[in-house]
């Protein structure tokens, strides 16, 4: 049998948390999930991973206080759901899956919602995969979908109308980011480091609050860029990505 953990105030500093598990330049950056973790927690926020060495987790929260531009009553959003490497393919994904399904029915929720795409992006859920679990589209912006499952006939959430824009006022190079990830905190001071040496303007917009993220003029789950005030992908980017781009 799997055994599981979920991380609370008093192991979050002992355990790792997966994503950026042993590459010491992201260190900075988990240091800062860690506590927007323990800043979350007390709104209800799950992260639970499988007690082994490996991105096998599942991270959520009410969506009420999830940070992302979604409206919505006693849904859980699940912000991630990974199983990398070896461990795929051995119903792990369907074990924490189904953790949160029950422990969302347990509290008596409504649902659970989530971000997915229509063809594959980075940082975005599998849409079969929790298709298959009885999700549906209940809400899309361009190539983006939110899908739901709904334990009962109350609405379900859908994207804020901010998040339609999809426009910003900005010509400039501009990122919206979180410390939600933490792959994050390294790529912001690359870019910045780059744009510098190479004289580009860049623009950085970090989400530290609730308001803000609920405000975001696109769909974002962690990281979104705009070029030319027009979004243009959620690809969190090293330099040489953002040198293509440009180029």
């Amino acid at each position: 049998m799997n055994e599981y953990i979920n991380l609370d105030l008093d192991n979050i500093m002992n355990e790792h948390i997966c994503c950026a598990i042993g590459d010491p330049k992201h260190q900075d950056g988990v240091d800062k999930k860690k506590e927007w973790i323990k800043s979350k927690l007390k709104d209800g926020h799950v992260f639970r991973k499988l007690n082994a060495r490996g991105k096998i987790f599942i991270e959520y929260e009410p969506i009420e206080t999830a940070w992302v531009p979604i409206n919505g009553k006693n849904y859980e959003y699940i912000y991630c759901l990974w199983v990398a490497g070896s461990f795929k393919g051995k119903g792990i994904g369907k074990e924490l899956l189904e953790y949160a399904i029950n422990d969302a029915k347990e509290k008596k929720m409504s649902g659970l919602c989530t971000l997915v795409s229509k063809k594959k992006k980075p940082f975005i859920g599998d849409k079969k995969f929790f298709e298959h679990f009885g999700f549906k589209v209940v809400d899309s912006i361009e190539d983006y979908e939110l899908l739901a499952l709904s334990f009962d006939n109350k609405e379900t959430p859908r994207f804020n109308d901010n998040a339609r824009k999809m426009v910003i006022d900005s010509n400039d190079f501009t990122i919206y980011y979180s410390n939600e990830c933490p792959y994050v905190e390294y790529e912001v001071n690359e870019l910045t480091d780059y744009a510098k040496s190479h004289n580009i303007k860049l623009n950085f917009i970090k989400i530290d609050t609730l308001q803000k993220a609920k405000n975001a003029p696109c769909v974002f789950n962690n990281w979104a860029n705009f070029y030319q005030g027009k979004f243009i992908s959620n690809t969190i980017l090293n330099a040489n990505a953002l040198e293509k781009l440009l180029k």
